[in-house]
């Protein structure tokens, strides 16, 4: 790795919007703050802890003073029954002594001993301790004349209390060193986790930065990319399957783009080509006829009549295309349910018409009840039966109509016949408009390719679905499966 490249992994990591960057600081900043209501919780836990210490011994240095002391004080000759001996081996020098009476005077029992002078509490405070039982603990913090705390404790005696008090300095100073070595340890594990922290970020993130790295590789022409899975991180690995779950959704989009694409290229070709087809002949005509041939009344004749058919098939080509297009927009049926073996009854003599010379069997089951639009069905229909006239001989045709129950489900029409067959290269693509076997586009069977895409949109607009076998030399059979009246009315659709 380069200087520069180097240099600018730094900058990254740096930045305030990189993301090792905001783990560090927000985790340093989290560390501090426990650390810092740790400091607080082990002040104030100590500052009682030592406290209360303090004040229990103090309460023992009374309990100490034998009780014919305290049973021979009296207010008047306090000074005069007192040996300094009986408190000074007890007391330290800091410490005061002092006996309240049930009054609330307080009387220095150290005043020409001592250099310190008992403090006094207001006379509530004095009663509330005289009420209190000889073994709780009553401790007091209070500032003397000189402004320094000080720590009283109160003990309840038969005659009156006993007060004892000392400085809280000591017990400050040592909350003050214990707080400074916790304040510094605290500070040297904060630089210490600081430095440990970053390697430990920058290998936890390694996955993170590998899918960066492959997903900068990937482009719309290099979408079969994938990421790792198997990272040994379970939020890392679930960005990475959906990820991939969502290049593979862009991958067979960006696919169905370009067929859909190259669809309408050929779509745009083949409707050019047929479009084109009728109008050249008409153009033809006009031609001719404007050089002279409209004075002979058999050539006009036959122009006319000529330019009359290919301006049918043109508005043909145009009205399926039409139809193609408002079924892909908004395809509207009018349907309702009834007999689907009536309307093929019904259609009879017109396909017997169509068939000529060919044979033509009808084999329908009765009480055929479904959900459909009638013209539309009579459509689909006629183009399976013309696709099927088309391709058989014209005398020794044989075509079969057949409508029977299939299913509890469902029932199926199919039209069968014995003509040449469809090749098997050409089945996926029968459906598919402007697409016909015959490559070269000659005009034998006539048609442009669109009856059989407007047959299975239909079929499928009825939610159900269109099939065809074929084998070559022995003819064809195209295969509709419905849904039944029932099943229609229970949404059951889209049968295969």
């Amino acid at each position: 790795m380069n200087q520069s490249s180097k240099h600018k992994r730094i900058l990254r990591f740096l930045s305030p919007t990189s993301l090792r960057w905001q783990i560090l600081s927000r985790s340093f900043l989290i560390l501090s703050v426990l650390l810092l209501l740790v400091g607080i919780f082990q002040y104030f836990f100590m500052r009682q802890f030592l406290y209360t210490s303090a004040a229990v011994n103090m309460r023992t240095q009374i309990r100490s003073i034998p009780p014919n002391v305290w049973q021979a004080i009296r207010s008047e000759n306090t000074q005069e029954i007192l040996d300094p001996s009986l408190f000074f081996h007890l007391l330290s020098p800091d410490e005061t002594l002092a006996f309240v009476d049930r009054n609330g005077n307080v009387h220095d029992l150290l005043d020409h001993f001592g250099e310190h002078q008992a403090p006094k509490l207001p006379v509530q405070t004095y009663q509330q301790a005289s009420k209190q039982r000889r073994h709780s603990l009553n401790l007091n913090i209070i500032k003397d004349a000189k402004g320094q705390e000080q720590l009283v404790v109160l003990q309840p005696l038969p005659n009156g209390l006993a007060q004892i008090s000392n400085s809280v300095r000591p017990l400050q100073d040592i909350l003050m060193r214990e707080l400074t070595i916790y304040a510094s340890l605290s500070l040297a594990a904060l630089v210490v986790g600081l430095f440990t922290f970053l390697p430990v970020i920058r290998r936890t993130l390694v996955p993170l930065s590998n899918i960066v790295d492959t997903v900068e590789q990937i482009n719309a022409g290099n979408l079969h990319e994938r990421l790792p899975t198997e990272q040994g991180q379970v939020e890392v690995d679930r960005l990475s399957i959906s990820f991939n779950a969502m290049l593979e959704r862009l991958e067979a989009s960006f696919i169905a783009e370009q067929e859909a694409k190259e669809q309408m290229r050929r779509f745009v070709a083949d409707a050019s080509h047929e479009l084109r087809t009728p109008l050249t002949s008409i153009r033809g005509f006009l031609e001719v006829l404007l050089r002279g041939a409209s004075n002979n009344s058999e050539q006009l004749k036959k122009a006319l009549a000529s330019m009359h058919g290919e301006s049918e098939r043109l508005s043909k080509l145009v009205g399926d295309l039409l139809f193609l297009a408002k079924m892909d927009r908004t395809p509207t049926l009018h349907m309702m349910e009834g007999q689907l073996d009536l309307v093929i009854h019904e259609m009879e003599s017109q396909l017997l018409l169509l068939a000529g010379e060919r044979s033509v069997q009808f084999s329908i089951a009765s009480d055929v009840k479904s959900v459909f639009d009638p013209d539309k069905i009579k459509q689909v229909l006629l183009n399976l039966f013309q696709n099927a006239v088309q391709h058989t001989h014209p005398i020794d045709g044989e075509i079969r109509v057949s409508l029977q129950h299939f299913s509890p489900e469902a029932i199926i029409l199919s039209i069968q016949d014995n003509g040449v067959g469809i090749p098997d290269e050409h089945l996926p693509h029968l459906f598919e408009r402007f697409y016909r076997v015959d490559a070269s586009r000659a005009r034998k069977y006539g048609g442009a390719g669109l009856g059989l895409a407007i047959t299975k949109s239909i079929v499928e607009m009825h939610g159900g679905s269109i099939q065809v076998a074929s084998t070559k030399g022995s003819g064809s059979i195209f295969k509709v499966l419905l849904p039944n009246a029932e099943s229609a009315a229970n949404g059951k659709r889209h049968l295969s």
